[in-house]
């Protein structure tokens, strides 16, 4: 209808229409050219992608076994080095660091500068190191040889790789070692090198230049100044390797210094385009024991390049005693490898909470109720778990008359233990829990699991991995909070800072209070410095009264390396703190300015108590007057 009342017919039936097609413009000749060479060359970089990522590939995984070849060299036997059937299991893997120095008579055996274990847990997503000081006395295992006692690098000498492999394990037992990484020196040097260096934080002046040596024998050379700064490889050895002024086992932190600042450089600088020479490096430098296929070490690396912030773990010998040779009770190395094998990853939380006065978020035992669940098929596994996790403390809640105490599955391969968000701390206490059932896997409460747990704070489904017994109890690190041993310093850093103030393009800070027993290092107490073309830097060092050195850093850039690991961010007084730690040790915290970043950074075996490093770092305060313009 046309809205009057009458009929209106279709337009098709009065009017005569046509249909046709509206031609496409032509385009210029010159865009049709520029579009097929486009089209080639997206073509021929999708073929060389293609080409490129199949020959690296392959590649790789020759180059892979190209490397484990090396391993006849070293004298494994089969059933030295157990392998793991799970993927999730934690490897543990012996690296063994040797040198044959200059001026070595042919012949004469090589020595064994680093006895390092490294462990690296998938399910924790977290590394730990432990390092033997090379002249521990222990019991040498030389294989067909009576066992006797000698410094710990003595095994390598007199019986090569399988000598100090078998010595560690009689250590270390029941813990296992499943691979064996043996470099030499050079190695060392060619890879830090094609990595692009490393950056570390050099504590004090090191020198040494051999001049009017006369005991018939060297030290290494070498001549590093204090502060943050990027090492090549032969200054990355020298460092790791300086002993002569300090000790055995100082030199033990800075090898696990460098350990953690290669992994910074790997994750930040590594490129598929450095396989070739670092893959040449290896195969010329490095032979390894053990299962190395391409495909555990491609998870190795991607576990490294993701490790969470603070997942890197330093246990560390105590109670030893000597100079030239160190003892120790056997107790302290059993304690070294509990804290070795079962890193807290909890030990930044509860240290930070400690710090703060507040009371730790991990519930203990007794505060936790846990429910088992068989989810493996295997007759009476959820019972045994059961009993023993009474043994151990905890609240057990038994399944309602109407359930079986099975699983909704039989299909579960790992433990999987699941926390009710309904209770306070629920996470952390799993989290604890899953410790004991490794490997195992923490979740949230599911629909379909909630049913079954009785209202426990934790239901635990065990898996087939799961063999009737419990892990030993992961040890909990819950430092004690003290008062924070400082004393008022002005006076002394004022004028430290001053002088240099003019040399340096942003606003410097200096400390109010030290620790108690510190002073400026009366070698290098403040050094200003180029950091690359680009930034410049400030750094304070102070010596304590037990002859360890910590420091003040100040630089205008943000994004250095080491600034990648940050545990916690926290607020002070309405300044921005981050905080980083070495297991519960606080090892340095930063302050960020408008237009620099400051840090107090601990001694390389963390002597300073995180109340005392908190005090330093909020007593920081900002010299007032004019920004000085930096030397050219």
């Amino acid at each position: 209808m046309n809205g009057n009342g009458h009929a209106v017919l279709p337009p098709g039936t009065l009017t005569q229409m046509r249909r046709y097609r509206q031609p496409v413009p032509e385009r210029p000749r010159g865009l049709k050219l520029v579009g097929r060479i486009l089209l080639f060359l997206f073509t021929a970089v999708a073929v060389m992608a293609a080409a490129t990522a199949g020959g690296a590939y392959l590649f790789f995984h020759q180059s892979v076994a190209a490397v484990k070849d090396n391993s006849k060299s070293i004298g494994i036997k089969s059933g030295d080095l157990p392998g793991i059937s799970n993927p999730h299991e934690a490897t543990v893997i012996l690296l063994i660091g040797y040198d044959r120095r200059a001026g070595d008579a042919q012949g004469e055996p090589s020595r064994s500068d680093t006895v390092m274990l490294l462990r690296i847990d998938p399910q924790l997503k977290a590394i730990s190191m432990l390092s033997f000081p090379r002249d521990l006395k222990v019991p040498i295992h030389c294989p067909g040889k009576p066992v006797y006692t000698d410094r710990i690098n003595a095994a390598y000498s007199l019986c090569g790789a399988r000598g100090t492999l078998q010595t560690v394990k009689s250590l270390i037992a029941p813990v296992p070692i499943n691979n064996l990484i043996t470099v030499n020196f050079r190695g060392f040097k060619e890879i830090v090198d094609h990595l692009g260096g490393v950056w570390i934080d050099v504590d004090h002046r090191y020198l040494n230049q051999n001049k009017n040596v006369g005991q018939g024998y060297t030290y290494a050379t070498i001549n590093l100044w204090p502060g943050y700064q990027h090492l090549n490889g032969v200054n990355a050895l020298s460092y790791v390797r300086f002993r002569h002024t300090d000790s055995d086992l100082l030199r033990v932190v800075r090898q696990q210094q460098f350990v953690r600042a290669l992994k910074e450089q790997v994750a930040r600088n590594f490129s598929i385009f450095d396989l070739p020479t670092i893959i040449g490096s290896l195969t010329r430098n490095v032979a390894v024991g053990g299962n190395f296929g391409g495909k555990k070490v491609l998870s190795y690396a991607q576990l490294v390049y993701h490790l969470p912030a603070g997942h890197f773990f330093q246990a560390k010998i105590e109670g030893l005693t000597g100079y030239y040779e160190l003892d120790t009770d056997p107790a302290n190395i059993d304690a070294a490898v509990r804290d070795f094998a079962n890193p807290d990853v909890e030990a930044p939380t509860t240290a930070t909470q400690v710090l703060e006065g507040r009371k730790p978020k991990v519930p203990r035992p007794e505060e936790t109720s846990v429910i088992v669940l068989n989810g493996n098929h295997i007759e009476g596994s959820a019972a045994r778990a059961t009993d023993q996790l009474r043994g151990r403390g905890y609240q057990v809640v038994l399944p309602r008359p109407d359930q079986t105490g099975n699983a909704p599955s039989f299909n579960h391969f790992d433990t999987d233990v699941y926390y009710n968000p309904g209770y306070k701390r629920a996470k952390a206490a799993a989290t604890v829990v899953g410790r004991l059932f490794e490997p195992a896997h923490v979740h949230a409460m599911t629909k379909l699991i909630a049913p079954l747990s009785n209202a426990a704070m934790v239901t635990i489904v065990v898996g087939r991995t799961f063999h009737g017994t419990l892990a030993p109890t992961p040890p909990r690190v819950i430092p004690k909070r003290q008062p924070a041993e400082v004393a008022a310093a002005v006076d002394t850093t004022l004028p430290l800072v001053t002088k240099v103030r003019r040399r340096l393009p942003f606003r410097l800070m200096y400390p109010t209070v030290l620790e108690r027993s510190s002073i400026p290092d009366p070698e290098v107490p403040v050094r200003d410095y180029r950091l690359d073309k680009n930034h410049r830097a400030l750094r304070l060092t102070f010596r304590t009264g037990t002859r360890n050195y910590w420091g003040i850093q100040e630089l205008n850039v943000g994004d250095a390396p080491i600034l990648s690991e940050r545990n916690f961010r926290r607020f002070y007084h309405g300044r921005e703190f981050d905080l980083y730690y070495s297991g519960a040790h606080l090892h340095m915290i930063v302050l960020h300015g408008s237009e620099a970043s400051y840090w107090v950074v601990n001694t390389l075996d963390d002597e300073l108590s995180n109340e005392t490093m908190l005090a330093i770092a909020r007593g920081l305060k900002p010299l007032k007057g004019k920004v000085g313009r930096g030397v050219r």
